[in-house]
């Protein structure tokens, strides 16, 4: 068991509004977390400190044994995966999808001058087909549905082999059956021995993958609960995490919550 993520203290201040309010969390190589917490709470913002792509305000936060601010983040990145929106919004539209995928070999997000080996090619070849993307290796991007451009992102994201997997919010805007095809992979994938460490920020206890262990419930920067998902999801934590009565249940590893 190996830590891959360590923060102390941490705090991120904006405009001198505290994003997050001195978050003490740890991750663990065989663990998959899930942040769950209202819209404002911090989630995206803790997902960035574990990318590396922002520094605390304040605290210490440590990344692959390597300490934010005192170490070289060109090297850092590239052992990280992380799956965003915002980095789609980076991959140009026509680009194909097999070349969003490769490009993560050299952390770039368009294929320009570089060269790719033979191992290259058959390395995302073969994460497409895991994630079933193997027969639009060769379409566009952008004319790509919703739920194939997020798949699309965490292939990319695992083309590497990398330590950490981060995952912003991968199910938002999926219709059902997009939602219930991505969950049903990353749970595969969750429940895999040799998969990194996956934290994965969402709104919802129903996009709680199956093979996910651990849970952290965020509110107004500060964490309300974190743990096994056993014992830190529970009605009375998901109550004081939204400010609303929540009623909790849970069928063959599988979630929903309603407002009582």
């Amino acid at each position: 068991m190996v830590n891959v993520l360590h923060l102390t203290d941490v705090s991120v201040i904006r405009d001198g509004a505290p994003i997050l309010d001195s978050v003490n969390w740890s991750v663990d190589d065989d663990q998959r977390w899930v942040i769950l917490g209202p819209n404002g709470a911090g989630k995206t913002t803790l997902l960035q400190i574990a990318a590396a792509l922002i520094h605390p305000s304040s605290g210490s936060a440590v990344v692959l044994d390597e300490p934010i601010g005192r170490t070289d983040l060109f090297e850092l990145r590239p052992r990280i995966g992380f799956a965003s929106t915002a980095m789609a919004r980076r991959v140009p539209a026509n680009e194909k999808v097999l070349d969003v995928v490769m490009t993560a070999a050299y952390s770039v997000t368009g294929r320009w001058t570089e060269e790719y080996e033979a191992i290259d090619e058959r390395r995302a070849q073969r994460v497409l087909g895991e994630w079933k993307l193997d027969t639009l290796a060769g379409r566009k991007f952008g004319t790509l549905s919703d739920g194939e451009q997020k798949r699309v992102q965490i292939a990319r994201s695992i083309m590497t082999d990398p330590e950490v997997l981060l995952l912003d919010e991968p199910a938002a805007s999926l219709d059902l059956g997009a939602r219930e095809e991505l969950l049903q992979l990353l749970g595969g994938y969750a429940s895999e021995s040799g998969s990194p460490a996956i934290i994965m920020v969402t709104h919802h206890v129903e996009e709680i993958p199956r093979g996910f262990t651990h849970v952290l419930l965020l509110s107004g920067g500060r964490i309300v609960s974190a743990g096994p998902i056993a014992d830190a999801l529970t009605a009375e934590a998901l109550t004081e995490t939204f400010d609303l009565p929540i009623e909790l249940s849970e069928t063959d590893g599988r979630f929903s919550a309603r407002a009582i």
